[in-house]
């Protein structure tokens, strides 16, 4: 006699189960409840969901000298989000504050500075612009790294709320010693000497 979740399979016993091939399929859920009902052993896991008022935020800083854009916003938009806690819930915003330094000195590998290319449009016929990734970096190295961190946070109320957490300086200091902000490292950020060849 076969046993297939706790119902005998056998056609005999029970003409409402059938058997097909090397699997069994029940037609009718009322042969499995004659069986009895199915018990569960009791999870010792419980689930604790976090009050707006409970969650505490901390300053991070980073320094973007000689990181992957690409790693560096992928890590800063998870701590923005609070998903490196274990009270992260998705509908409140749990996540840190960030200050990044030395965003001009950040690195694109892969050719991405010249091949990556930004387009904008003003709204009017003729009005589209193309730009390099490169050189809006050079130009505007804040607003790059926030728009590329902006690109993988929520495009929702909360996201907004989220990346206003996000603190960008082209230089190495910023106005946020009050805050004692700690030293955020993203070690597998930073880029190799050989076989990464990017913009610095």
């Amino acid at each position: 006699m076969a046993w297939c979740f706790g119902v005998p399979t056998t056609t005999d016993k029970n003409p409402e189960i059938n058997e097909i091939g090397p699997f069994t399929w029940r037609s009718d859920l009322r042969a499995v409840a004659s069986y009895g009902p199915l018990i569960l052993p009791e999870s010792s896991v419980s689930t604790t969901a976090i009050k707006a008022s409970e969650i505490e935020r901390r300053w991070h800083v980073v320094d973007a000298q000689g990181l992957v854009l690409g790693r560096l916003a992928t890590e800063v938009a998870n701590v923005l989000r609070g998903k490196h806690k274990a009270t992260y819930s998705p509908h409140l915003d749990t996540g840190d504050h960030v200050i990044i330094v030395n965003a001009d000195k950040v690195v694109l590998t892969g050719g991405k500075a010249e091949k990556k290319i930004l387009y904008t449009h003003s709204g009017y016929p003729g009005g589209i612009r193309a730009e390099s990734y490169g050189h809006k970096l050079s130009r505007k190295p804040e607003q790059a790294v926030l728009d590329t961190i902006r690109g993988m946070i929520p495009k929702t109320r909360l996201g907004r709320a989220q990346i206003k957490k996000l603190k960008v300086y082209a230089g190495p200091t910023h106005p946020h010693e009050a805050q004692k902000p700690q030293p955020l490292e993203i070690a597998h950020a930073v880029a190799r000497e050989q076989g990464e060849q990017g913009r610095s």
